[in-house]
Formats: structure tokens, C-alpha cells, sequence
């Protein structure tokens, strides 16, 4: 597909009125060398969050999209790259070549960045890699920074005075060990390179930042040429095929044969999804459903308000396609994963801005999605609020509990019932595979929602074990899917790890043990509908430690940082025959 082609290329004349106002007129330039690779118009940049194209033009929005931690507070830098487009393969020196039209003149700053490796997004937390950014500044600077891989910020950022604004034709030189800047031809100077493109790939990013006028319109992308420097060889590599080859041995495959349906999920990363092969082969052959990890959350759909951006999310419903793979979207209603501007509202205001989110959220998937989990975690953490009358429910850091109390929840599903009425509806919840108070208020809450009415259809039990003291046995877990069963409403295992810990050969017992013995409770009990862990693999596994850079990964999950079955893989086949 063509720049302009699929969905983009059927945009209205709006469009053009906004790249217009952008400073982005006239098509696009090709390359003028044999051994220049035209980058633009002869690949597809529609699916690059953040953008439109149209006419040989790509035009780059602030989207501003940032990471929170689970508190609340701080704000990573989460831009987003081009996953679904073109990348390229170096065996040696390269120049990269770009025409950014509409920087400079104090309208936030234009960014175009490589990188060597793609960043890895963990449960709210973004592991830098290798890259180089460079752009044009609001006062016109060039400025370039680096990411080395050994943490969060640049390692080196250097700028060079340009006096650029307009239109500017930036180049960056991967020359031996040196990176050499140039503007318009002009050589602005050189930064030392680390290693970044070590590996010989390069992955492209494009940035607008808002600046202090958050209406920006951002700037436009009308040339991007990739040559080959000193002999050395540079392929264009396009995005690969989504479809992947079956077995009659997999998990999915053993799903299939139990006597009513039945599905075994993970949740998936779409990073990983397009830039690792065995993860993208495993994933497409192993499961029947699965969980977007980080996609569909607030922060990553609806970064800023009014603004949304699907693509990740749609290169996710799309792979499930392409592998007859149902999706359960994780989550329209939360605390956690949201934006900094869905808390800074009076009560009216947040109850208008979770009626829209849904609205257009679930709206947008509406025949794509087959689960949603409406509310995420709604109970709290603080145990006074088991006995001191707020009924169990989360109140500290919940905009949604603080606006509307317990109703958040009651609007929150019929808002999603209402958008897409054919969808299961789930509340997702951890902690609530033991007995005690946490239980016992999330039945309550259950069964008050049936009692009014609420299209609740299921409850999602997290099963996190990461530690001794969360392991549970089997058949309490049963009892309360058979609770449930009484209120009509439907279970599902939902994210279950569990980390094995310094002893090896027990720790994988462990494992095993717990993910096949909540496996067997879903298959024996007939309103349990389905298996899902919280990723497949220790090498993308939320539970690396992330204290350390880069993060050790965790041994959490079926498969090792290698991508080799565990004993626990073995155990969850065997429990399908047994079922």
C-alpha cells in the first residue's frame, strides 16, 4: 500500500485545509539518486500514530502521549513509531534524509527519530533502547539527542544554532563511529555515536510537540530518503505479514477440543508483535483470545482531550483477525493509565469525560472486540474500607469513585452496553481468588449490580501470584467462580503469572501446579469461559525488575526469556486432555 492509499487516502478536503494551515503545501519529493530509496511514496506510513497522509504529504499531530506511574505521578514520554511501515536493514554507513515543512517560529518542536532497537512497554513503564532524535526547536535550533539503552533520558543532546524555521531539509549521517548533522546542506557539527544502529536496523519515529499552544497543528513530513554510504549495503524492510501457521499441537488447539467454547489467551504487546518473529509466530499459534497489554488504555487511546489515536490498538484487532483470535480490550474504566488532564475536572465534568471516553472508545470497536473489561480494579487497597461503611470500594485516586461514588460503575457498563450492545461486559478485578473481605465486597458489588439491572455479563480474577501468600488453593477459587454461577454471572482467569523464584526446580513445580490447577477449575466449571496470562513470555514479562537498567527480566511466565516452553507450558496441554 501507497502513502496515500487504504482508509487515509479517502479523507475530506478538511485535511488539506489543515495541512495547509500546517505550512505543508504542494506533494512530496521522491528521491533524486539510483541508490536513494524513497521512504514515503513507495511505502505505508497509515499506520504511524499521529499522523494523516494524504497526497505524498504525512502530516505529524501532538499527540503528547505519556506513561504515569501507578500513583499518579510523573509523566514518561511514551511517542509513538512506525511500527506497520517500512524499516531498514544497514550493514554499514547510511545517511537518512528528511524535508520537515512547518517547524520552527515558536510552534513547538518537529522531531524525527530512529531507532536502533524498538523500546519495550511494560505495565505502565517504558524501557528506552538505543535511538537518535533530531529535530527543529521552536527558536529554530537544531537539536540532537541520543538514547544509549542504559536509562530513561538521552545520554548525550547537543544543539546547533540554525536559525531553521519553514521549511527544512535535515540530515543525519551514520558514518563509522560519528554522527554528522547537516540543514539544507549546511554541516552543523557531529555527535559521538554509541553504538545506537549496532544491530544494523533502523526503526522511524515522528514527534510534534504542543509547546505552549496546545491548538498546534503540528508539521508535515514531505520527503524521507535512506542511502547507503561507502559501498555499504541498506535494505528497505517491509511491515511483516500478520497471519501466522497453525498447529495441531498448541494450546489454542487443545481449546478448540473442549466440549463447549472455550478460549486460552495472553495479553500481547503490539511492539514486540511487529519486531520479534518467534513472539509474532508463538503468539498467532498458541492462543484464541487475547488482551491488548497496554494498548487500549486511556493514556495510549486518549492522550489529550479531544485528541484520540487508535493505530496501536487497530494493529492489534487486526492481527487477531488475521489469526481468527477473539479480543477481550482491557480497559475502558480504571485508575491507573489515565492522563494527567481526565483528573483535572469539577464532578460534572469527569462524568461527561467517562460517557465520552466509552462512547467513543467501544464505539470505535464496535463489532471488533468480543470482551470488554469495563471496570478495572474498583476495589480498594485500604482495609478500613471494608468495615467503615464504603462498602470495600476504591475512593483514594479514583476520579470516577470521587465524581459519582458506586454509580460510576452502574454507568460505566451501560455506557458500554449502549456503544456496543453484542459485547461481554467484565468487571476485572485482583485479589479476589481468596476468601476474606475483598471477596466478600466484590460479591456484594456483583450482585448489587445484577439486582439493578446492570449489563454486567462476567468477573475477571486477576490471579497474580508474586508471592507464597498469594498462591491459592484450587478449590476456593472454584467456589467462588460457583458464586458467581449463582448470580448468573459469567468467570475467567484473566492474568494470571507467577514468578518461580530462587529455587528453580521447585519454583517451575510451583508454577506449573498453580496455572494448571486454575486452568482445570475453568474447564470442570461451565459459566468459567476462558484462560489468560498476563503475557507469554519472561522476554516482554511485566514483572522484570524494572529497578535496574536496563530491567532483569522476570521468569513469570509459560515461556522463558528464550522463548522455550516451561514445565508449566507441558502441565496447561496436559490439562486440556484431561478436560
Amino acid at each position: 500500500m501507497g502513502l496515500g492509499g487504504g482508509t487515509w487516502q479517502r479523507l475530506t478536503a478538511l485535511v488539506l485545509v489543515m495541512a495547509v494551515a500546517a505550512g505543508c503545501t504542494g506533494k512530496g519529493e521522491g528521491a533524486d539518486g539510483g541508490n536513494d530509496e524513497d521512504l514515503l511514496r513507495s511505502h505505508d506510513w497509515t499506520q504511524m500514530p499521529g499522523t494523516t497522509a494524504r497526497n505524498d504529504i504525512l502530516r505529524v499531530s501532538a499527540l503528547d502521549r505519556h506513561i504515569v506511574e501507578q500513583d499518579s505521578s510523573g509523566g514518561q514520554p511514551n511517542p509513538p513509531l512506525n511500527l506497520a511501515g517500512p524499516h531498514l536493514r544497514s550493514d554499514g554507513d547510511f545517511t537518512v534524509t528528511a524535508r520537515m515543512s512547518g517547524v520552527g517560529d515558536d510552534d513547538g518542536d518537529s522531531w524525527l527519530r530512529l531507532y536502533g532497537r524498538v523500546p519495550v512497554i511494560y505495565d505502565e513503564w517504558r524501557q528506552e533502547r538505543p535511538s537518535l532524535r533530531v529535530g527543529v526547536t521552536a527558536d529554530g535550533q537544531v537539536k540532537v539527542q541520543i538514547w544509549d539503552g542504559e536509562g530513561d533520558e538521552p545520554s548525550t543532546s547537543k544543539s546547533f544554532d540554525c536559525g531553521c524555521s519553514g521549511t527544512v531539509t535535515l540530515a543525519v549521517s551514520s558514518i563509522g563511529d560519528t554522527f554528522r548533522v547537516k540543514a539544507d546542506g549546511r554541516r552543523l557539527g557531529t555527535v559521538q555515536d554509541p553504538g545506537v544502529f549496532a544491530e544494523g536496523t533502523v526503526w522511524f519515529g515522528l514527534e510534534a510537540d504542543a509547546g505552549e499552544d496546545e491548538r498546534r497543528e503540528g508539521w508535515c513530513l514531505t520527503q524521507l530518503i535512506a542511502r547507503a554510504e561507502s559501498g555499504d549495503s541498506l535494505r528497505v524492510i517491509k511491515a511483516p505479514q500478520l497471519r501466522q501457521e497453525q498447529s495441531d499441537d498448541s494450546l489454542r488447539a487443545r481449546a478448540a477440543g473442549v466440549r463447549r467454547p472455550f478460549d486460552v489467551g495472553t495479553a500481547l504487546a503490539e511492539n514486540p508483535l511487529l519486531t520479534d518473529s518467534r513472539y509474532r509466530a508463538l503468539a498467532g499459534s498458541q492462543f484464541s483470545m487475547l488482551t491488548p497489554e497496554n494498548a487500549f488504555k486511556p493514556q495510549f487511546l486518549h492522550p489529550r482531550r479531544g485528541v484520540y489515536d487508535f493505530r496501536d490498538a487497530d494493529l492489534l484487532v487486526r492481527f487477531a483477525r488475521a489469526n481468527d483470535m477473539k479480543v477481550h480490550a482491557h480497559t475502558l474504566v480504571w485508575h491507573e493509565a489515565l492522563p494527567n488532564w481526565m483528573r483535572e475536572n469539577d464532578s460534572k465534568e469527569v462524568r461527561r469525560t467517562m460517557l465520552r471516553h466509552i462512547a467513543m472508545i467501544a464505539g470505535h470497536f464496535k463489532g471488533e472486540v468480543a470482551e470488554w473489561d469495563v471496570v478495572n480494579e474498583p476495589m480498594s487497597d485500604d482495609e478500613k474500607s471494608y468495615t467503615n461503611g464504603d462498602l470495600g470500594l476504591r475512593s483514594e485516586q479514583s476520579p470516577w469513585f470521587e465524581a459519582m461514588g458506586e454509580e460510576y460503575i452502574d454507568e460505566a457498563f451501560r455506557a458500554a452496553h449502549r456503544a456496543d450492545p453484542k459485547a461481554r461486559l467484565f468487571l476485572n478485578e485482583y485479589g479476589v481468588e481468596e476468601e476474606g473481605e475483598r471477596w466478600d465486597a466484590l460479591y456484594d458489588l456483583v450482585k448489587r449490580l445484577k439486582e439493578r439491572g446492570v449489563p454486567i455479563d462476567g468477573v475477571g480474577f486477576q490471579n497474580h501470584e508474586y508471592a507464597p501468600g498469594d498462591r491459592i488453593d484450587p478449590e476456593t477459587f472454584r467456589s467462588h467462580v460457583r458464586d458467581l454461577a449463582e448470580l448468573g454471572v459469567q468467570a475467567r482467569v484473566s492474568e494470571m503469572d507467577v514468578p518461580i523464584g530462587e529455587d528453580e526446580e521447585e519454583g517451575q513445580q510451583t508454577q506449573a501446579d498453580e496455572m494448571a490447577g486454575k486452568l482445570r477449575v475453568c474447564l470442570e466449571e461451565p459459566n468459567c469461559t476462558s484462560f489468560s496470562t498476563w503475557g507469554f513470555t519472561d522476554r516482554y514479562g511485566s514483572t522484570a525488575d524494572t529497578k535496574v537498567y536496563p530491567p532483569r527480566t522476570a521468569d513469570s511466565l509459560p515461556w522463558d526469556a528464550a522463548l522455550r516452553p516451561k514445565l508449566a507450558y507441558e502441565r496447561l496441554l496436559e490439562a486440556f486432555e484431561e478436560a
